[in-house]
């Protein structure tokens, strides 16, 4: 069988066994494909496995199923619906693509999804790597792995040895870069240059393997792409309320009876603790990494700043406006009060302070709501000052760092959503073809995204290369340092700016002292 052009489909061969491929839009893909057991049964809440392989020669023309996870017939009214099904517990499977597979030595870039760590897959076709092979001859693998109650639950206290990591996630994450550091020679790739990137959760992911001392020596380069670095992330005594809490709406006393449920009722559970967990003026987050002392040893905010991790280069970046994504539509936050808006400012800066914070965030927005007030808290306090934060720490070790703020706002919905959350993606990808179902790109002029995507679509691919963003189609982009806080500013013009964030730096500076 040939493909449109005439080509014999792709063929590799690996130690696991022979793959079948297919030609994409000029490059080669494999998709698929397995690399760790099944976590199924016993292996249920257990570290990922090797995978023992198999005879013959596998089909990898086709994606492998998603972790099970909530999900709305339809989808919603920012990202629309995707066609995500279908769900299987056996999901730990990657996709690769390659300009050619009998190559050699070309640099890797290993994509994390996002989602909140319960949603999301990277057998989604807006995180397909056709475009960043093709267009950076690059390697690009994808990758699935476990999300919401098959991830991020766990049992023990940690007192025992066979209590193991509480962060399931992060070991099928590990098990994935080692398949890749084993195999991706196979796909014409170089296993000694190696980027993970991720955004939101997918981010956070990369930061916390960047702490992991098998796993950064994995990797030399991070992209992180909107990580939610504010998040509390809790010890194991501090997260087993939630472990029982999940127990209690699953109806089960334990994780021997729990194996034996179907993926359908623990989705089901989750809803529970969903909304168990969820406060106002909080992104929701009913599942969340552990800080173990296994797998997680600190916050992930912190592991590029420790150790071998330094030397792993860093481009971090955020959305003007990230927390629009998930609150600006909500009819509820909509008429949100000043004192609602000023008691969820007390919680982060003490009730002295709060009034003074207010006027500040209100001075930046003149005849803006409240709402508009708590928009810019949210994605101050979660995501843009703990990006800056990092990159002021990393600058004072004088490690490389690069930092952007992605400012483009959607027009949809009256421009409510702003630059929200999620889209510097399709730029990033330069893909817009894939994000037909999103309400969230309509109505972007065609001028301003093709020019705006091919700018940040370069810079990520000269990163994945060389571990620097320049390239000739941008003014030029300088790492972040304390002396001058270069900022790279993607929106209707791209551009430097100095300090960029400084203004929420400062303010977030007087904030309360942090729990942890």
């Amino acid at each position: 069988m040939t493909d449109t052009q005439g080509h014999a489909p792709p063929v590799v061969r690996l130690p696991a066994g022979r793959l079948r491929g297919v030609f994409e839009g000029g490059v080669a893909a494999f998709k698929g494909v397995p690399y760790a057991a099944p976590p199924v049964g016993d292996l249920r809440w257990r570290v990922a496995r090797p995978h023992p392989g198999w005879s013959g020669t596998r089909d990898a023309t086709s994606y492998g199923p998603s972790s099970p996870q909530m999900f709305v017939e339809g989808g919603d009214p920012v990202l629309g619906g995707h066609g995500l099904p279908p769900f299987d517990d056996d999901c730990l499977t990657l996709n690769v693509w390659t300009p050619d597979p009998g190559g050699a030595g070309r640099p890797v870039l290993v994509w994390i999804h996002g989602g909140g760590f319960v949603s999301g897959s990277g057998s989604l076709p807006v995180y397909s790597g056709e475009t960043f092979a093709r267009d950076g001859d690059l390697v690009v693998v994808t990758l699935n792995y476990r999300l919401g109650p098959l991830g991020y639950l766990s049992f023990g206290d940690g007192a025992a040895a066979e209590d193991g990591p509480a962060n399931f996630w992060l070991t099928d994450q590990l098990a994935a870069l080692r398949w890749v550091h084993d195999n991706i020679a196979h796909f014409g790739g170089d296993p000694d240059s190696v980027t993970v990137a991720g955004q939101s959760g997918g981010a956070l992911s990369t930061a916390a393997l960047a702490g992991h001392p098998e796993a950064q020596k994995l990797f030399g380069r991070a992209i992180l792409q909107s990580p939610p670095f504010g998040l509390h992330i809790p010890t194991r005594a501090e997260y087993r309320q939630r472990v029982d809490a999940y127990l209690r709406f699953a109806g089960v006393k334990d994780a021997g009876e729990l194996r034996r449920l179907p993926w359908t009722r623990l989705v089901e559970a989750a809803g529970g603790l969903f909304a168990h967990t969820t406060r106002w003026g909080y992104w929701p987050t009913p599942f969340l990494p552990v800080r173990d002392d296994l797998t997680l040893f600190r916050h992930p905010a912190q592991a590029l700043l420790h150790g071998a991790a330094t030397g792993i280069d860093v481009l971090v970046g955020w959305t003007r406006e990230e927390a629009n994504f998930g609150f600006a539509l909500d009819a509820g936050y909509a008429e949100s009060t000043r004192d609602q808006v000023l008691d969820r400012i007390a919680k982060t800066f003490g009730e002295g302070p709060a009034a003074d914070v207010y006027a500040e965030y209100a001075r930046a927005r003149p005849g803006g709501r409240p709402v508009g007030v708590l928009m810019d808290l949210i994605t101050d306090e979660l995501f843009r000052v703990p990006c800056v934060e990092l990159a002021e720490a990393r600058a004072a070790l004088g490690r490389p760092v690069w930092a952007y703020q992605f400012d483009l706002p959607a027009p949809v919905y009256g421009g409510r959503l702003a630059a929200a959350h999620c889209l510097e993606l399709p730029f990033v990808f330069d893909n817009f073809g894939s994000w037909a179902h999103a309400p969230l790109v309509e109505g972007i002029d065609p001028v301003m995204r093709e020019g705006l995507a091919r700018s940040m679509h370069q810079a990520w691919i000269a990163f994945a290369r060389t571990g620097d963003p320049n390239h000739a189609g941008m003014p030029a982009w300088e790492p972040y340092r304390t002396g001058a806080r270069t900022t790279m500013r993607f929106g209707s013009a791209v551009h430097p700016v100095d300090d960029l964030a400084g203004r929420a730096r400062r303010l977030h500076a007087r904030r309360a002292p942090a729990s942890e």
